[in-house]
């Protein structure tokens, strides 16, 4: 009797930026979905179940898969965007240039997961500098290593021509570390470009300046003609600074697709918590709606639909083709959004987020000064991170040290 042949390996994937291209003619929308990295093995193992669901269910064109923090989930990350590859997704990974070094090599790291990632049939690239590692408020370069991502788009076409599809990142109010706070006297003299991105957090106004925001496009356009494909935009709540951003590319010759980057609203304290720490512009009418049922979870979840749902159809109005979706791990709003524009029908009612608790980050790379934090020894508010990510915490008035991996962000 013969022996049955060896199953065959999942074909490497098509670049992105085909896909985009083609599915351009169709003239119907599409979504794709970003996840993260969780903490433990059941989160890691309730997301293979989540993401094999969301692919059938939204049909989506392909699935991104987060870079921790200063490298803190490389393995992980690269198993799950390599898992994503052989379950039928279109796998696009991100990479940053943060925190890299392997065996004194700042490049190394970086090389061989760019090439464990192709020998596993993963063509699709998020070429990212990427955020301070944990315990450091500020990001620094290693010596000799990457310097921006700008760096890392063209080592990957020098290094492996035109095997990878990249895509780079696009931040329609300014990077966050080009926002300024402004002085009152500042506030008044704005341009009217600076009030179209400018936000508002506890009475302080911040903003990416004009001369500022050119430096942003002229760097943008450089990351693209060294070899991006398309840009995905950081998340943004005000479709019309989307617009102005789109518009604006095509004004300084970046004519590649612009893709926009969704924040699924599931909970007010993660909302509050992100859109100050990104200094994201919250039109009015959004925070006082927030602010009225901030003490209601299946209010905001609700209200994350209907107003996901509204930005969308402004896009999609625009001539948006393709909507991103932060998912946070979960799937709720974003089923509820998809069914609210027909892409999908009935999802919501059988959405199951019975897992949420275990849809936790790696680490604690989104836990900084300010933040509040659980843990077995309580509830507090963070003071400091130190180098080897233990938390200085202040829970009940006294000073807590919790080791990295003991504590958890509360959102």
């Amino acid at each position: 009797m013969c022996a049955s042949p060896p199953p065959q390996a999942p074909q490497p994937d098509p670049k992105i930026i085909d896909i985009l291209k083609k599915e351009s003619e169709s003239k119907i929308a599409h979504v794709s979905l970003e996840y993260f990295p969780p903490r433990t093995a059941q989160g890691v193992k309730n997301l293979h179940a989540r993401m094999d669901r969301m692919l059938a269910n939204t049909k989506c064109l392909y699935t991104d898969m987060t870079w921790g923090a200063g490298g803190s989930t490389a393995d992980l990350s690269l198993e799950l965007a390599l898992h994503a590859h052989n379950t039928g997704h279109v796998s696009n990974m991100h990479l940053t240039c943060t925190n890299m070094e392997k065996d004194g090599d700042p490049i190394k790291a970086v090389h061989e997961a760019l090439k464990q990632a192709y020998d596993g049939g993963i063509r699709n690239i998020v070429a990212l500098r990427g955020d301070p590692p944990e315990g450091e408020k500020e990001w620094t370069a290693t010596e000799g290593g990457f310097t921006c991502a700008l760096d890392l788009v063209k080592y990957i076409r020098k290094e492996f021509g035109e095997d990878f599809g990249i895509s780079v990142a696009g931040y329609p109010e300014g990077h966050p570390n080009r926002i300024s706070e402004l002085s009152a006297e500042e506030v008044e003299s704005m341009s009217e470009s600076e009030k179209g991105r400018c936000c508002t957090h506890e009475g302080v106004t911040y903003v990416c300046k004009d001369d500022d925001y050119k430096k942003e496009m002229d760097y943008l356009k450089e990351k693209v003609d060294a070899g991006a494909d398309f840009i995905i935009t950081q998340m943004f709540f005000d479709a019309e600074v989307f617009k102005t951003f789109v518009n604006d590319c095509r004004k300084w010759g970046i004519e590649c697709p612009v893709v926009p980057g969704l924040m699924c609203i599931n909970a007010y304290p993660g909302f509050k918590k992100m859109t100050k720490f990104c200094k994201t512009r919250v039109p009015k009418s959004l925070e006082d709606k927030m602010d009225s049922m901030k003490d209601d979870p299946d209010a905001v979840k609700k209200f994350g639909v209907e107003f996901g749902a509204e930005i969308c159809r402004s896009l999609l109005d625009f001539g948006v083709e393709i909507l991103h979706f932060y998912t946070l791990n979960l799937e709720k709003v974003v089923y509820g959004i998809t069914d609210e524009l027909g892409i999908t029908s009935g999802l919501i009612e059988k959405s199951n987020e019975s897992d949420a608790k275990d849809m936790v980050a790696v680490g604690s790379a989104w836990a900084r000064v300010g933040d509040t934090v659980k843990s077995s020894a309580g509830q507090g508010v963070v003071k400091e991170i130190k180098a080897d990510g233990t938390a200085v915490v202040d829970i009940d008035g006294k000073d807590v040290e919790l080791a990295k991996g003991a504590f958890e962000k509360v959102f």
